[in-house]
C-alpha cells in the first residue's frame, strides 16, 4: 500500500524534530553535516521515532542547501549531505516492523528579511536539493517551515512538475489562522491544493492550543489531506539554551483534538521528542479519519479595521508631482536642550518649506530622538516633519512598535533607509541590528497601511503612512542604482529623496537616467561651509566626489567664515539653477544646524518660483 493510499483509511503519525534531540544531547552546530560525520546519531533518532509510533520519518536535510550550508563553509557537500541523510533514513526503516515512509525535507529560506534571496536564487537553490533527493528515490517531498507563501508557491511549482512522487505543503503562521502577509490560512491551503500538494498544513512556531484554533477555520480539502506538526510549547530560555517544557500528556489530547479537525497526518515540530509521537500515536490508535466538519467562520481581517487618517494634509509625493517643492533636513541635536533646534524649525517654517526632515541619529552618533523633535517642531512651530527610520538601531519587534507610535501620534511621512553602520559614530562598539533591509523595511510600512502587522495579525487601524526611499546617486553606475530604485517603488515607494549632488552636470545626468521612473525625486543639496569641509566631504565621504572648481573657490575663501559662506550658498543657488527646471524637488541639507543657509536658500527657490510665475503671466 502507498502512502497516499494509507492516508485514505488511516491516521499517520510523523516523526517529531531532529534537531531537539541532537541540541539535548550537547550539539549545537550544523545539525545536517552529522549525516556526514556522526551519521549513528542520527540514525538513533530515526529509529527513537520509528520505535514510538511514527510512519513517516523526514531526512535530515532541513537546512542541508547551498544558501543555509553555506554559512558553515559546507557548500560543496550539498549533494553527499543529502545522499547520505536518505540513506540513514533508509537504513531506519528496514528494522520497522509496521510499513514506514521517508520523506525528503527540504526547508524554507524566507523570514523576515524577504529581500535577501531573490525567487532566482531560491529557485536555484530549491533545485539543487531537490534532484539530489528524487535521484535517491525518497518515498517523497516534505515542504515545511514556509512563511513566505511566496516562496512556498515557487518552489512547490517546481516540485509538482519535476515528480509525481507526494508532496507535503506545511507552512508556519506567527498569528492563529493568517500568513505574515495577511493572507488567511483557509486561502494559502487552497492555493496549495490547486497547484498540487497532496498533503497541506502547517508545522512550527505554534503550539498545539494555536494550531487547533487555526484547523477550526479550515474545511477539509476536497483533494488533499490535512498534515499538522506543532510545536511542543513556546521556549523558554535557561542558562543560554532553549528548554521546551510541554508533557506528552497534553499532546495524547491534543491528537485527538487534531483529528476531528481533519488531519491526517500528525507529527512534532521543535521541542517534541518520541515521547511526544507515542503519546499522540497511541492516542489516534485504530481510529478512523473523519469526513466532514463544522467549520468556525474566520474573522475577516478588514471587520477590524478602521481606516484613519492621521494627517489631513496631501503626502509629499502628491505635492512634489503638482508642483515646486521644497524639503528641509534640520538634525535633532546631539546635547539636551532644544532651543536652537526650534528656532531653526520656526525660521525654515516661516520660509515655506513643505516638511522638516529629521534623521535617525545621522553618522551612527546618538541624538535627541526624532520623533520627539518632530513631535515639538509640529506643536512648537507648525512644521509638518517627516521622519527618518533606520534599520540599524531597532529589531524587527521595536520598529513595529515604532511605527505604530508615530501613527499614534499623527505623524505620517516617513523616510527608509538603511542607516549608517554603528563603527563609523560614537560607539563603535555598539550593535547594529538590520534584522530588515530599507526593502524590507518599506515593504513592512505598506503592509501596516493595509492594516496588517508583520505577523499577519490585523492592526486595528490601518496606517496611513507616505513613505520615502533613498537614493544614493554617487555611486560608478548609476544605472545600477536606477535599478535599486525600481526595486523600491516595487516595494512601495512612493518618493525618493537623494544624497547630496555637486555637479550641475550629474544632475543633468540623473535627471536622464531617473525621468522613467515613477515615483518622483527631490533632489538633495547641501551647502558647503569651509575649505575643510569640502575637503572633508570630497576625501572621506564615500561616493561624493567634489570638482577642481568647487574646491578652489573653498579654498580661496581661506579662514574667512563670512566669505566662505557666502561662497558655499554661491555654489549651492548655481545646483539649485540646474535641478530647478528638471525636478520639481529640492532637498536642502541644513550643516551643522546653520539654519540661515537653508533658509537663505528656501527663500532663492521661492523666488525663482515667482520670478517663472511672472514671466509666464507677461507671456500670457
Amino acid at each position: 500500500m502507498s502512502f497516499l493510499e494509507d492516508l485514505k483509511s488511516k491516521i499517520l503519525i510523523g516523526d517529531g524534530a531532529m534537531g531537539t534531540m541532537l541540541y539535548a544531547h550537547g550539539v549545537d552546530r550544523c545539525f545536517e553535516e552529522l549525516n556526514l560525520s556522526k551519521p549513528s546519531d542520527v540514525l538513533r533518532v530515526h529509529e527513537a521515532y520509528i520505535q514510538a509510533g511514527a510512519n513517516l520519518i523526514q531526512t535530515n536535510t532541513y537546512g542541508a542547501n547551498d544558501i543555509k550550508l553555506s554559512r558553515y563553509g559546507l557548500e560543496d557537500d550539498i549533494r553527499q549531505i543529502n545522499k547520505q541523510a536518505v540513506e540513514i533514513a533508509k537504513q531506519a526503516v528496514k528494522a520497522a516492523i509496521a510499513p514506514t515512509y521517508v520523506f525528503g525535507t527540504i526547508g524554507g529560506i524566507r523570514s523576515f528579511k524577504k529581500s535577501a534571496q531573490s525567487l532566482d536564487d531560491l529557485k536555484r537553490n530549491f533545485r539543487e536539493q531537490l534532484y539530489v533527493l528524487l535521484n535517491e528515490n525518497v518515498d517523497g517531498i516534505l515542504l515545511e517551515t514556509y512563511y513566505d507563501l511566496e516562496e512556498m508557491t515557487t518552489v512547490l511549482k517546481i516540485a509538482r512538475k519535476e515528480t509525481n512522487k507526494p508532496i507535503i505543503a506545511n507552512v508556519s503562521l506567527h498569528e492563529a489562522g493568517v500568513l505574515q502577509d495577511g493572507t488567511p490560512l483557509q486561502q494559502a491551503f487552497t492555493t496549495l491544493e490547486e497547484l498540487g500538494a497532496n498533503v497541506i498544513g502547517l508545522n512550527c512556531r505554534l503550539g498545539p492550543y494555536h494550531m487547533i484554533q487555526s484547523l477550526e477555520e479550515v474545511p477539509i480539502p476536497k483533494h488533499a489531506a490535512l498534515s499538522v506538526f506543532p510545536n511542543s510549547s513556546l521556549p523558554a530560555l535557561n542558562e543560554g539554551r532553549l528548554v521546551y517544557e510541554s508533557d506528552e500528556g497534553y499532546f495524547k489530547e491534543s491528537a485527538l483534538k487534531f483529528r476531528e479537525q481533519g488531519a491526517r497526518l500528525i507529527g512534532g515540530c521543535c521541542g517534541t521528542t518520541p515521547r511526544h509521537i507515542q503519546a499522540m500515536a497511541e492516542a489516534v490508535a485504530g481510529l478512523e479519519p473523519i469526513t466532514s466538519k463544522k467549520v468556525r467562520a474566520p474573522k475577516e481581517i478588514q471587520d477590524s479595521i478602521t481606516v484613519t487618517s492621521a494627517n489631513s494634509l496631501p503626502p509629499l509625493q502628491e505635492i512634489v508631482t503638482d508642483r515646486r517643492s521644497v524639503i528641509v533636513e534640520l538634525d535633532p541635536p546631539k546635547k539636551l536642550g532644544m532651543s536652537k533646534f526650534l528656532e531653526g524649525a520656526k525660521a525654515l517654517h516661516n520660509a515655506g518649506i513643505d516638511a522638516l526632515t529629521l534623521a535617525d541619529n545621522s553618522l551612527a552618533s546618538p541624538r535627541v530622538s526624532n520623533l520627539a523633535a518632530g513631535i515639538l517642531a509640529r506643536e512648537k512651530t507648525g512644521t509638518r516633519a517627516l521622519i527618518h527610520i533606520t534599520c540599524r538601531d531597532r529589531n524587527l519587534i521595536g520598529l513595529q512598535s515604532h511605527l505604530m507610535g508615530l501613527h499614534s501620534l499623527g505623524l505620517s511621512d516617513v523616510l527608509a533607509i538603511t542607516g549608517d553602520p554603528s563603527k563609523i559614530g560614537d560607539f563603535p562598539g555598539a550593535t547594529s541590528v538590520y534584522d530588515v533591509s530599507s526593502f524590507d523595511l518599506i515593504s513592512l510600512i505598506k503592509q501596516f497601511n493595509a492594516g496588517v502587522s508583520y505577523s499577519g495579525k490585523p492592526l486595528g487601524e490601518k496606517t496611513n503612512f507616505s513613505v520615502a526611499a533613498a537614493f544614493n546617486p554617487n555611486v560608478r553606475h548609476l544605472d545600477k542604482a536606477v535599478v535599486r530604485l525600481e526595486k523600491k517603488i516595487a516595494c512601495g515607494a512612493d518618493y525618493f529623496i537623494s544624497q547630496p549632488l555637486y555637479s550641475t552636470e550629474q544632475i543633468v545626468e540623473v535627471y536622464k537616467a531617473t525621468r522613467n521612473l515613477k515615483a518622483p525625486i527631490y533632489i538633495g543639496i547641501m551647502p558647503l561651509t569651509s575649505s575643510r569641509n569640502a575637503e572633508f566631504i570630497h576625501n572621506e565621504i564615500p561616493g561624493i566626489k567634489l570638482s577642481d572648481s568647487i574646491r578652489e573657490k573653498m579654498a580661496a575663501a581661506g579662514t574667512d567664515k563670512d566669505k566662505a559662506r557666502l561662497e558655499g550658498l554661491a555654489i549651492a543657488k548655481e545646483l539649485i539653477d540646474a535641478a530647478f527646471d528638471l525636478f520639481n524637488g529640492i532637498y536642502l541639507i541644513t550643516p551643522f544646524l546653520q539654519y540661515d543657509l537653508t533658509v537663505e536658500l528656501t527663500n532663492y527657490i521661492h523666488e525663482k518660483e515667482k520670478q517663472l510665475a511672472e514671466r509666464k503671466i507677461t507671456h500670457v
